[in-house]
């Protein structure tokens, strides 16, 4: 079956790019073209037409190329046309009607890219990623993936886990070959090394997925004190309710930003008081618990206050930075918090890139270093902590007296680290066992 979908946005636009790829590719680019020779890999200009009335589509340019040296594995084209609805919705059509010839599902192109081992799991993921991504450290992230460095290392361990599966299996299928006693300790200790660097993959403050998803950055404290007001500020736009009656915001709303570069789900919480309304007093407690999930917390506080409830200064440690709103009023509390505060007036926007840049200082620390990011996704991590299990329980045997056990831990464990990036292949096993011990020559 062959396949076809616009690859660029919808129109109106300069330029619209349809992609088609399978078998028949090349038969169905010089039907529509009305060309016999189409060139591989290089810009061919041609006029496309409606084979069933030979009336023109448009012009634009075709790149060809043939299986298995494309994207896809298979023989795909790329037609740039002009990018009128018009143009496209024919093109499209005349496309449909081809034989064998359907729309793609989405993401197809990419899986038919991984089925045909032009691409692993994890760099078809970030091939996703990076479509998605909307800021740098994103942007990033994903390039780091696609490039293979995660999937060079995960290889990398999946290899010693085959080679000394591969030792254990041989030591359980040929017994009687002479096979050193000393195989199983090599295998033990092997093991413990793989494990130990799993387990530092793990510790990493889940930054990959945070970096992926959007730091969770919390506006928590006093009622009144411009908090719905600075969601709106740094959203650039009215996402929460402002008005001087207190108690307004009773639900957790939540804006994804780009702070410069920092993708951020910013949300603004109820005003932490002592309250009689049982509305008000869910809305309490979800905003408490949601500064305990964040990543960052803004503690706002108004400048004049004279009085702070327990409840807010009990919220003040590293992972918070105290805000002091309302500088334009005469009051100034900013002594008290010197070392982890700021003021700022949001009506009057001043200190506002100050905040920013503190915001992104206390973000930054938390990345200890993105090229070593391994982990982006639940995915991931999950499979990692089942792969961990399995080799606890390798580690907690007897190599010598519970072999066969032993064997399924180190295959379960393989299983799980291949399915990261894709991969669970049992003659890989059976190739590394006669290379290293030259059975059955």
């Amino acid at each position: 079956m062959n396949i076809y979908a616009l690859s660029s946005g919808r129109g109106p636009s300069g330029i619209a790019i349809i992609r088609l790829s399978g078998k028949d590719t090349l038969k169905i680019c010089q039907v529509i073209t009305k060309e016999n020779i189409i060139k591989n890999k290089e810009v061919n200009l041609f006029k496309f037409y409606d084979p069933s009335t030979n009336n023109l589509i448009d012009e634009g340019l075709l790149l060809f190329f043939q299986s298995p040296n494309s994207y896809t594995g298979d023989d795909l084209a790329e037609f740039h046309i002009h990018g009128s609805n018009a143009v496209i919705s024919l093109f499209l059509d005349v496309l449909s009607k081809q034989a064998n010839c359907r729309m793609a599902e989405p993401g197809e192109f990419t899986k038919i890219a991984f089925q045909n081992n032009k691409i692993d799991l994890l760099e078809a993921e970030s091939i996703g990623d990076l479509i998605h991504s909307e800021t740098e450290l994103q942007r990033q992230q994903a390039l780091r993936f696609i490039q293979g460095n995660a999937s060079n290392y995960y290889n990398s361990l999946r290899d010693k886990l085959i080679k000394s599966l591969a030792y254990i299996e041989a030591k359980i299928d040929f017994a009687e070959d002479d096979i050193p006693d000393t195989v199983l300790k090599d295998v033990h200790t092997a093991i413990e090394e793989i494990y130990k660097e799993i387990k530092k993959t793990l510790e990493d403050q889940r930054v990959g997925e945070k970096i992926r998803e959007g730091f969770k950055v919390s506006i928590i404290g006093e009622v009144n004190a411009g908090k719905s007001s600075l969601l709106n500020l740094l959203s650039k736009r009215n996402a929460a309710i402002v008005s001087e009656e207190k108690g307004t915001t009773r639900d957790i709303i939540e804006v994804y930003l780009n702070l410069d570069g920092y993708p951020v789900i910013l949300a603004d919480t109820a005003g932490i008081r002592e309250s009689e309304n049982n509305i008000e007093k869910k809305g309490i407690e979800l905003a408490i618990n949601r500064s305990k999930e964040s990543d960052l917390n803004l503690i706002i506080i108004d400048n004049s206050s004279k009085q702070v409830d327990k409840k807010i200064l009990d919220l003040i440690n590293q992972d918070s930075i105290v805000v002091l709103n309302k500088s334009d009023v005469s009051n100034d509390n900013s002594g008290e918090y010197k070392n982890n505060g700021i003021l700022i007036s949001v009506k009057n926007n001043k200190n506002i890139d100050k905040l920013i840049d503190l915001i992104k200082d206390k973000l930054s620390k938390k990345i200890i270093d993105t090229k070593n990011i391994l982990v982006s996704r639940e995915r991931h991590r999950n499979k990692l902590n089942l792969c961990l299990l399995e080799l606890e329980k390798f580690l907690e045997k007897k190599q010598s007296k519970e072999i066969e056990l032993a064997a399924e831990d180190l295959r379960m464990a393989t299983r799980h680290l291949g399915a990261i990036i894709g991969k669970v292949d049992v003659e890989e096993i059976l190739g590394s066992i006669f290379k290293d011990f030259c059975i059955g020559k």
